[in-house]
């Protein structure tokens, strides 16, 4: 699509407070954590802990014992949706980001269409159904058992093309803050069984990310969700947005009603967990993180570490360690932080330490 010359110019830093407001990082929010999971549309769940963090940092009076709740009332789950990677999202969410993303998921399936050739998939599908509906259980056991029924073949390759064609659920008490448990897995049916949720289409997708985090290019929604040919989408909802473009000329969409603050309206400190989705949805993360920084955060093992906001901006990164009783938050800045800054730093990470471990006898915040 061209860019309308006449479009209003939103900079960087403009960029930058409207993603903070939607992402509830200007301010935290008085809301229940299951309406937040749903306005993020999910939250990045590559590792169990990183959700509650992210919360924290987002609501007011957060209790880490809120997630475990929703996961055990099976009204919030753990499982891969998009960019095909795991996510905490709601029951009602569930069904519908599934099937919105399966085009991913099916890409995933072609890369192997020569090794997987010969292999009568519906079946092993169907078995693999069958045996993970009867009860939960881990990727080594389900191997196990398909290899009874196919002993020639690999089990791994099986097993990874399960996992791509069945819609599964890491099921409590993986996921829970303070528990412990091998990764087990049943299929979205066997535990919601017949939970009403409501439909969502590809247009109520794109309209919810730009809730989130909006503004946002046709590149920055397909960087969100791994969905590709987003762009007939975008023309045909583009009377109902708003027309910006950044300072690179690129067009960017936005709901009407959505806060754009003020470039210039202060931004507090905020600890960002691992792999949070403020950082891998947009195809252009200048508003939020500088390439040189991307590069330290980002790791080739497909890592994403955790950082911290000073003025809206990645400035650093930071990790909690316990031992002997003591809980530690070390950060790590990029740059020198501001006297007033690091303060609000400290103050911030003791209140993380004794909400994350009130069972730690002591709680220390070390600068590198």
């Amino acid at each position: 699509m061209t860019t309308d010359p006449q479009a209003p110019v939103m900079e960087k830093r403009a960029l930058n407070r409207a993603l903070l407001a939607r992402q509830m990082l200007l301010e935290r929010r008085a809301m229940p954590a299951l309406d937040a999971i749903e306005h993020l549309v999910g939250m990045q769940s590559q590792a169990p802990n990183p959700p509650y963090i992210g919360l924290w940092s987002r609501l007011a009076d957060f209790a880490f014992d809120e997630i475990g709740a929703l996961m055990t009332d099976r009204r919030a789950l753990r499982i891969v949706v998009m960019r095909g990677t795991l996510h905490l999202v709601s029951a009602r969410d569930a069904r519908a980001l599934r099937s919105l993303t399966r085009p991913i998921r099916d890409g995933h399936l072609k890369t192997r269409a020569t090794d997987l050739e010969g292999i009568d998939l519906d079946a092993v599908v169907a078995e693999a159904r069958r045996l993970l509906e009867d009860e939960p259980r881990t990727d080594k056991e389900l191997r196990a058992l398909l290899t009874e029924r196919w002993p020639d073949a690999d089990a791994a390759l099986l097993t990874w093309a399960v996992r791509l064609s069945l819609p599964l659920v890491q099921v409590p008490p993986r996921g829970i803050w303070g528990a412990s448990g091998m990764a087990r897995h049943t299929t979205l049916d066997a535990w919601l069984g017949e939970f009403a949720a409501p439909e969502l289409s590809v247009d109520d997708l794109v309209l919810r990310y730009l809730g989130a985090f909006g503004p946002a290019s046709v590149q920055d929604v397909q960087q969100w969700s791994g969905l590709t040919r987003l762009g007939d989408v975008m023309e045909r909802l583009s009377p109902k947005l708003l027309v910006f473009q950044d300072e690179n000329g690129r067009t960017l969409y936005d709901l009407p009603e959505a806060p754009r603050p003020d470039p210039d309206v202060p931004a507090p400190v905020r600890f960002v967990p691992d792999f949070d989705n403020l950082l891998l949805s947009h195809a252009d993360r200048a508003r939020i993180i500088t390439e040189e920084h991307r590069k330290r955060i980002f790791t080739v093992n497909g890592i994403i570490r955790a950082t911290f906001l000073v003025d809206g901006f990645v400035h650093g990164m930071w990790k909690i360690e316990k031992k002997r009783g003591e809980a530690t938050l070390h950060l790590a800045p990029f740059t020198p932080v501001p006297a007033q800054a690091r303060t609000a730093l400290e103050e911030e990470a003791l209140r993380l330490l004794t909400t994350a471990h009130p069972e730690a006898g002591t709680h220390r915040v070390i600068f590198a």
